[in-house]
This record gives C-alpha cells, sequence and structure tokens, in this order.
C-alpha cells in the first residue's frame, strides 16, 4: 500500500458501500497551507469567460482568498469606468487591494471604435507594467477577453507578455466571448453557462452587493 492510499487516524473511516465507479473521496490535508516562494510555485493562467454571470465574482472570490494569504493581488479592469464606485471597489480599499478601472463603461455599444482601441492599448499598457514590476503574485485582468476578441489588442502582444511573467505569478482573466487562441493558451478554462436569469424571466436589473 502506497502513502497516498494509507488512511489518515485523524479521519472517521467510512464503511458505507460505495458504487464501483463512485469517485474515490480526497484525502484531507490539514492546514495551514504556507503560501511557497515564488521560485517554488506554478504560476497558472486561469481563464472565466461565457455567457452566464460570475465571471468576475469568481474573480474577486480569489482576489479575496490570496488576500487571506498575506498575498499581493491587484485587478485591472478593461471596461468599468473609470472614477466610478462599485461595491468591489469600496471593499478592495478597505482591504488594502488595488482595483483599478480602465475602461469607459460598456464599449462594445460605443461607435467611437479607434477610441476604444486606444483605451484598451492604454489599459493593457498598465497590465504589462504591473506584470513587469514583479510587485504581485496575482493579477486579474477583468474583461480583457472583449479586447482581443474585437481586436483592440493582438494575441502576438498579449500572449508573449503572459507567458513571460515572473515566476510563480498567477493571472486571471474574465470575459465573455474568449478567442480560441485564448482558450488554447491558458492553463485552466471555466465557461459560465446561463440557465435562467432575473432580468429576462421578470425584467429584474442589477442588484447592489450582486452585480454592483
Amino acid at each position: 500500500m502506497s502513502e497516498h492510499d494509507k488512511a489518515d487516524p485523524r479521519e472517521p473511516v467510512d464503511s458505507s458501500p460505495r458504487h464501483p465507479s463512485a469517485p474515490r473521496p480526497k484525502q484531507r490535508t490539514p492546514g495551514p497551507y504556507p503560501v511557497p516562494p515564488r521560485e517554488r510555485r506554478t504560476g497558472l493562467v486561469l481563464l472565466h469567460t461565457g455567457n452566464g454571470k460570475g465571471k468576475t465574482t469568481a474573480a474577486l472570490g480569489i482576489l479575496l482568498r490570496a488576500a487571506g494569504r498575506d498575498m499581493k493581488v491587484g485587478m485591472l479592469q478593461f471596461l468599468k469606468t473609470t472614477g466610478v464606485d462599485r461595491g468591489e471597489h469600496i471593499g478592495a480599499r478597505r482591504l488594502g487591494i488595488e482595483i483599478i478601472p480602465l475602461g469607459s463603461g460598456f464599449t462594445w455599444l460605443s461607435e467611437r471604435i479607434e477610441e476604444d482601441r486606444e483605451l484598451a492599448r492604454s489599459c493593457w499598457a498598465r497590465c504589462r507594467e504591473a506584470l513587469e514590476s514583479e510587485a504581485y503574485d496575482i493579477l486579474i485582468f477583468d474583461e480583457l477577453t472583449y479586447a482581443l476578441s474585437y481586436g483592440w489588442l493582438d494575441h502576438e502582444d498579449v500572449l508573449p507578455v503572459i507567458a513571460a511573467r515572473p515566476p510563480g505569478t498567477h493571472v486571471v482573466i474574465t470575459g465573455r466571448n474568449a478567442t480560441p487562441e485564448l482558450v488554447e493558451f491558458a492553463d485552466l478554462v471555466t465557461e459560465m453557462r446561463e440557465v435562467k436569469h432575473p432580468y429576462r424571466t421578470r425584467g429584474i436589473g442589477a442588484q447592489p452587493g450582486l452585480e454592483l
């Protein structure tokens, strides 16, 4: 019997019968789960995409979890309007975390395509600066997918920079319409699928604390 197969004597023994195809329960490992130094970490690229709600919300969950581990984390937002406070901005300031909105709202409805492109390039310059500073353990690029899928940014200018990030640095990317190139590039891809939405079924808009 291998070390992996040995039961933890501190855990209660589950003697109930299991279906032959049921997954084997994970062996619990006691904490405190210290954060290893950069050179011993595997930096990952996480992509949250899809038409369902929860992409930015999931990234904010990572942000909160990392902050609890005293990791340096920051979020740069491509579409959230500069100077407009949402709940995550207020909460992040209370925790001493940087969330920087660098957009001008829902720009995919805009007719000022060249201005949108320049704004996206400016935001990416800030993202690149943050990556190359080696100051962050985790960086979240909120709604970067739009800048790539709409052609405001080129994959050749973005993906190599993320690939060359400092060792041990995690990058989280959110947004709909993730391109095939971005999906192939990421280490972990999660697609949020909309099953039911109160706006479509009852006309209920965004709610403070949930979306705002």
